[in-house]
């Protein structure tokens, strides 16, 4: 297996703890899909994404709804999507994405988080490049009249990475930009997507021991706390 079985399996290892929080990252999405193609999501394939994702997340319909017409209200404030750079200590390289209404607020508060965990708050593109962006999906291998290897050729012009099945159904990882050639193959051909997304996986990775995984864990879990925070990435070798 490659790069991407290694990382989604230690991603699988601490999900969002909370489902509260769960719901108002997806909250969010919905907010920025619905203000950049609209509500319908037959016409909005980033709206039907997010959609996908809230069921996935065991997100109530009515919570979903309410968000979309949150969102057509033009008082609702868009999200911008702002990416922090910076390291942790032991030199574990950090990549955080946010959705953030106050753009000030946001900085204030990741800088801080830096700052009382010992890590050094980085300038644009500091360490982004230590990480590859990706998009990935995972769709019903019930849905799948073919096998893996025959899945990988059908989509082997969408430059996929790696093909791989685990006990939610089966992944596909591929380049950032190829995620709405992705999206349109699989439900042209009939295919079930559960949940959707993008992820930044580490080119490089360093082992720490205990003593120093729980030091980076520190700022880790200051920074998801945070409410304006959607994703933490880091190059620690799980």
């Amino acid at each position: 297996m490659g790069r991407a079985f290694e990382f989604r399996k230690g991603r699988k290892m601490k999900r969002w703890a909370a489902m509260a929080k769960t719901f108002t990252r997806i909250g969010k999405d919905i907010v920025m899909a619905v203000k950049e193609g609209g509500p319908n999501p037959e016409s909005n394939a980033r709206l039907r994404a997010v959609i996908q994702n809230a069921k996935a997340a065991n997100m109530p319909k009515e919570n979903v709804e309410r968000a979309i017409k949150k969102a057509t209200d033009k008082d609702t404030a868009n999200y911008k999507e702002v990416l922090f750079e910076g390291y942790a200590p032991h030199g574990i390289a950090i990549v955080i994405e946010t959705a953030t209404d106050n753009n000030n607020r946001t900085v204030a508060n990741v800088r801080a988080a830096f700052n009382k965990c010992n890590g050094n708050f980085g300038t644009s593109g500091s360490v982004v490049f230590m990480f590859d962006h990706t998009c990935n999906f995972l769709i019903k291998a019930d849905d799948l009249k073919m096998d893996l290897e025959e899945l990988e050729l059908e989509l082997i012009d969408f430059n996929v990475e790696e093909v791989f099945e685990d006990e939610e159904g089966i992944l596909i990882y591929a380049p950032f930009d190829q995620f709405g050639n992705i999206q349109k193959y699989l439900e042209e051909n009939n295919i079930e997507i559960i949940s959707s997304g993008f992820e930044r996986i580490p080119t490089t990775t360093t082992k720490l021991n205990e003593e120093e995984q729980a030091d980076v864990e520190k700022l880790l879990d200051r920074l998801d706390e945070d409410d304006d925070v959607q994703n933490v990435y880091h190059s620690i070798k799980m």
